[in-house]
């Protein structure tokens, strides 16, 4: 079926993410923009008219991520599930067997390409950040949790879902097995709920 002019396929705009997730991985920064278009099967034309820049499939692939560990911050829950559910989507993301690859491609990239790392770092692990602040004020503000700064609350809630584990996956050291990765979650978001109760 023809497409409907000025229409996006979606397709092509995948199959450029996944080529450029996995060039970064491969080459790092010196990935280039002729070469994410030829593994993609795309012209360079098509692939600029989606994505201008590096920095900017880099935004993308980066801002999928967020939004799938956030989801659960946009669903109507019990708090403290919210909580757990962002946990154990942050712990079975960083112990993802290309989650290591991804990781180590950014670092070997940000000396050479420090634009790239931070819309990167921008659109993905500071837009989750930015976002679980937003729902702790919110939280603070309902009188569920007593969080006087939410950004450092967010990033402490990182902290203790996340441990080494991203330490790990750049250095591609195996993370110790975790027997019931939702267990953990759930005692991760009880302990920040008792540590963050009201008075």
């Amino acid at each position: 079926m023809p497409r409907i002019p000025g229409q996006i396929d979606e397709r092509k705009s995948e199959a450029i993410l996944q080529a450029a997730s996995d060039l970064f991985v491969e080459k790092g920064a010196q990935a280039s923009m002729a070469e994410i278009a030829r593994r993609a099967g795309v012209s360079k034309q098509t692939l600029y008219n989606r994505f201008p820049s590096k920095a900017e499939i880099g935004r993308a692939l980066a801002a999928r991520r967020s939004d799938a560990v956030t989801a659960p911050l946009r669903v109507h829950d019990a708090p403290e599930a919210v909580l757990a559910a962002v946990a154990e989507a942050l712990i079975t993301k960083v112990r993802e067997g290309h989650k290591g690859a991804s990781l180590r491609g950014v670092a070997l990239m940000s000396p050479e390409a420090p634009d790239l790392a931070a819309a990167i770092y921008d659109a993905g692990p500071g837009e989750s950040l930015r976002r679980l602040a937003a729902w702790l004020a919110e939280q603070d503000r309902l009188g569920v949790l007593a969080v006087p700064d939410p950004a450092h609350a967010a990033e402490m809630f990182s902290g203790m879902t996340l441990g080494h584990g991203h330490l790990r996956s750049i250095l591609g050291v195996p993370h110790p097995p975790i027997a019931d990765v939702r267990a953990r979650a759930q005692e991760i978001a009880r302990r920040f709920f008792r540590a963050f109760a009201p008075d």
